[in-house]
């Protein structure tokens, strides 16, 4: 679940209407952040079982006022007012298809609670945490398997995600996860994740470096390598480290699409590649 996966336009910019909406109910109201993000993510998850609700809401035929009224109908009476106004805005907007709507509900939802992490000062904690979470399912399948599985009972991943994250990750972390468990979007949960951990990035205005080392990387070297990277991609970056001996030395370092391969076996790869051609 990344902040727009593959959306297309008009859904990108009703999004961008929606997350600035949320923003401001955040900052300019009583609103508590948690609460709203909760209560994002169970309508997320209506939408996920309502398929002709998830149609009606993105039918670019109706009238605005008529997709709105159908939210104020649904849940005016039942979600906090700061909830509603969010989810009046996605009604109100023009999505390219259902399923992006419904995207853009999910990561409203994790928007909502990143934005309580950073009003409590955690989001750096956060962030690091789902990061953290998202290498320990990609090193365990069969937990990744579990939490993933979309014929197991919700409750049943619910516990599993408590039995197992329970009281070593934040609060807002597990909370997070369980949203993601609950509605990975056809995905990893591990990528789930890791799309949530780029959220929190973003609400920093930084992008997210995938560092891979053979030893750990000492708080002098992570920072200088923070510092190179500013310099070379011209903004702040938050550098995220997994250590794995495979790489035979030096490090590989990943910023969106574009890989640098600075480790001994990127090196022995590249002297192949020319003695082969």
């Amino acid at each position: 679940m990344t902040a727009a996966p593959s959306m297309h336009a008009a859904s990108r910019e009703a999004l961008a209407a929606a997350e600035h909406r949320l923003d401001g109910v955040l900052s300019g109201s009583d609103a508590d952040a948690k609460t709203v993000g909760a209560e994002l993510a169970a309508f997320a998850q209506v939408l996920r079982r309502e398929v002709s609700l998830r149609r009606a809401l993105a039918d670019p035929s109706a009238a605005e006022a008529a997709r709105v009224g159908l939210v104020r109908n649904l849940v005016g009476a039942k979600l906090s007012a700061a909830t509603v106004q969010v989810l009046e805005t996605v009604a109100e907007s023009r999505w390219s298809n259902p399923r992006e709507l419904a995207g853009g509900v999910r990561t409203l939802a994790a928007d909502a609670l990143l934005a309580a992490a950073e009003a409590d000062g955690k989001l750096d904690t956060v962030e690091s945490e789902l990061f953290a979470t998202a290498r320990l399912l990609d090193r365990t399948p069969e937990l990744e398997q579990a939490l993933g599985d979309p014929a197991a009972p919700a409750e049943a991943k619910r516990q599993l995600v408590d039995s197992v994250f329970g009281g070593k990750v934040s609060p807002l972390t597990q909370s997070l996860i369980e949203q993601v468990v609950a509605d990975p979007a056809g995905r990893s949960v591990a990528h789930g994740l890791d799309g949530i951990a780029e959220l929190a990035a973003k609400r920093r205005e930084r992008s997210v470096a995938h560092v891979t080392t053979a030893v750990p990387l000492t708080d002098d070297e992570r920072n200088q390598l923070a510092d190179k990277l500013e310099r070379i991609y011209g903004r702040p970056i938050a550098v995220h480290v997994e250590v794995q001996p495979n790489v035979l030395g030096g490090i590989v370092v990943k910023v969106g699409d574009e890989v640098i391969d600075g480790s001994a076996a990127g090196r022995i790869a590249a002297l192949r590649g020319q003695l082969a051609g």
